[in-house]
């Protein structure tokens, strides 16, 4: 029989109990258990949240993989005891929530809905938005949230750009690469979204030099990692005017500490890590899918690199 440790917050539990039972029973998976608690010797496969407080996986002698419930990797990536393949988080939940929340801010700031919604009251000011083939976004990373974003932005006519490490095609878009490529994608972006992985090759990607670049009152959409802007740097350029408005749901600290500066800015949105969340019932097919994968000797999905970091 394969064990199946769940280890993840234990309020996470109750929502995963049914889709994952159910998802490994529909995959053909048996027998099989699901369990919280198990002797380390027992355990086949670790579904793992990287809040869970597990870090030692040298003590599971048996153990043929772990598959994170995260699309993010960086907790673990460099966790010297997962010698085991380690998958990370792909599936229709997140990559249709997060084409919903970037959808929905960049047409936000598109529209200049914020000019309405929190305008003073009698004033009639009217700016006619330029049409969605007329505004150029750019999306800082392909991957698979970053493709389906920009599809999604395609489809609405936007003039779509991306940026990724390596070169990329995708239709309907312009794709750069490298470090010629990023300074060409920022030039040309009125509007930029960061879903860049957190990596040391990512880090203040959006710093002094590279905000310096963007059109005057540029916006800036980060639903991907916080250590990704350079917080000084983003600061200093929207009190400069350089860069019109910054809407971000993610953060080095979290939660967004209440006395930082972000909170108070009249020019910055703060949404509270919520772009897009992981679905039992869709994360939990996934799962099922990479055990059924793996006991069947077949390629694994969505496997990190661990030389690159995702």
């Amino acid at each position: 029989m394969l064990t199946i440790l769940f280890s993840a917050r234990p309020d996470s539990w109750d929502q995963y109990d049914d889709p994952l039972n159910d998802a490994l029973s529909d995959a053909g998976i048996g027998p099989f258990r699901v369990v919280t608690q198990a002797a380390a010797d027992e355990v086949d496969y670790i579904v793992y949240a990287p809040d869970s407080g597990l870090t030692d996986f040298s003590v599971f002698p048996r153990l043929k993989a772990v598959l994170s419930l995260w699309a993010g990797v960086e907790r673990i990536v460099g966790n010297p005891t997962i010698t085991v393949p380690l998958a990370r988080m792909v599936d229709a939940g997140l990559r249709e929530g997060m084409q919903e929340w970037v959808t929905g801010h960049v047409l936000r700031h598109h529209l200049g809905m914020d000019a309405h919604i929190l305008g003073t009251p009698g004033i009639w000011t009217k700016q006619v938005p330029p049409l969605a083939r007329d505004r150029t976004v750019a999306i800082l990373g392909l991957g698979e949230l970053g493709a389906a974003s920009a599809e999604a932005l395609v489809h609405l006519g936007f003039r779509v750009s991306g940026w990724s490490r390596r070169p990329k095609a995708l239709p309907g878009m312009q794709c750069h690469h490298g470090a010629e490529g990023l300074d060409t994608c920022l030039r040309e972006a009125e509007i930029v979204v960061l879903l860049l992985p957190d990596t040391p090759a990512t880090q203040n990607i959006l710093n002094s030099r590279t905000l310096d670049l963007l059109p005057t009152g540029a916006v800036i959409i980060n639903p991907g990692r916080g250590p990704l802007i350079d917080d000084d740097a983003l600061l200093a350029a929207l009190d400069s005017d350089r860069v019109g408005h910054a809407t971000l749901d993610v953060f080095r600290v979290e939660p967004l500490p209440t006395d930082h500066p972000y909170w108070a800015h009249p020019k910055v949105t703060v949404t509270p890590h919520i772009a897009s969340e992981t679905r039992p019932a869709t994360a939990s097919k996934v799962v099922a899918e990479n055990i059924r994968r793996k006991e069947a000797g077949e390629p694994m999905l969505n496997l990190v690199d661990r030389g690159v970091g995702y």
